[in-house]
């Protein structure tokens, strides 16, 4: 498979560095960031330490962030998010396997960025469910971008909001993911 990717390349009249593909691509930098707005409190974190996979000759892909990266303005709204929320000793990481949908290998080639889907399984907090993602894939040299934007509602995750703040975490959560890939 990794030969006939390198041959349609070439085919495709590609030449270069791009010629040479890549077809495995990894980070252990990306960015995944998650954002929750009410009323009465608006919640916004950060992780810089998403690890991310991608098999460029199949479309399989895999993210792991660990529950403690997450950095927030508030370190009591962090502390409470480790502790209470995500209980992050009891379930130290969230992840996605999955693959992009209709993966065509020669879609790396054509410049720019390529909306696709992807469907896999995201776990969180212990919890397991199968979405289906909207992103973008783009291609620049040995590097592969990829950024997706979804939402999740933590009750099917079963992260237990307690009464008194309630009011204060959306019942649903944006979540924005940005990885820069180097290939391998």
């Amino acid at each position: 498979m990794k030969n006939l990717t390198r041959l349609l390349l070439v085919l495709l009249g590609l030449t270069g560095a791009a010629a040479q593909a890549q077809t495995k691509f990894q980070t252990q930098a990306g960015t995944i960031s998650f954002f929750s707005s009410t009323p009465i409190e608006d919640i916004a974190a950060k992780s810089t330490q998403a690890s991310a996979v991608v098999d460029a000759a199949t479309g399989r892909l895999a993210f792991s962030v660990p529950i403690r990266s997450f950095a927030f303005r508030n370190g009591l709204m962090q502390e409470h998010f480790n502790e209470n929320y995500l209980e992050s000793e009891k379930y130290p990481k969230a992840t996605f396997t999955g693959a992009v949908l209709g993966w065509n290998p020669a879609l790396l080639a054509a410049a720019g960025p390529h909306a696709v889907q992807v469907e896999g399984n995201l776990t969180i907090h212990g919890v397991t469910h199968r979405v289906r993602v909207p992103g973008t894939l783009e291609q620049q040299g040995t590097r592969l971008l990829l950024n997706a934007r979804f939402s999740v509602q933590p009750a099917d995750y079963h992260i237990e909001i307690p009464a008194l703040v309630r009011d204060h975490i959306a019942k649903t959560v944006e979540v924005n993911v940005a990885a820069n890939c180097l290939g391998q």
